[in-house]
């Protein structure tokens, strides 16, 4: 009979671990799209903020793991005045909700999924495009 493991002394992997988890999956992304892949801002925060909620008509925060914040490449023009940075936002709570949901996949697999689905939006991949570099979209 196997012993019980002890997970007393874990904790839940923390905003930074995550940002770590975002920056490898970035590495992973393959070229042509990785050079521009990260020139795109990665910010990390527990959920949501209630204004980008109430943008998307959600009340849920947990059904927002990510979100694409900017102009889509194939959509910008040299006449657009830059707002900010194109960013991603991650949200760890519920991305980790999922991924204890899911149990089957690894944490950094489930942020490099959700990091892939939002850097579709940045550029303007079709689900093929994803496909290829995320198989989960199959």
């Amino acid at each position: 009979m196997s012993e019980t493991p002890d997970f007393s002394d874990l904790t839940a992997p923390d905003l930074a671990a995550f940002e770590a988890l975002a920056m490898a999956a970035l590495e992973t992304i393959p070229e042509p799209y990785r050079g521009a892949a990260l020139r795109v801002l990665i910010r990390v925060e527990d959920f949501a903020a209630p204004d980008m909620l109430s943008d998307l008509e959600m009340e849920d925060p947990f059904e927002l793991t990510g979100l694409y914040d900017g102009i889509p490449l194939t959509e910008k023009s040299v006449m657009d005045q830059p707002m900010g940075p194109d960013t991603i936002w991650l949200f760890r709570r519920p991305i980790l909700d999922e991924w204890a949901d899911r149990g089957n996949v690894s944490l950094g697999e489930m942020v490099a999924h959700v990091l892939v689905h939002e850097l579709a939006h940045h550029f303007g991949w079709s689900d093929d495009d994803i496909a290829r570099i995320d198989p989960w979209w199959e």
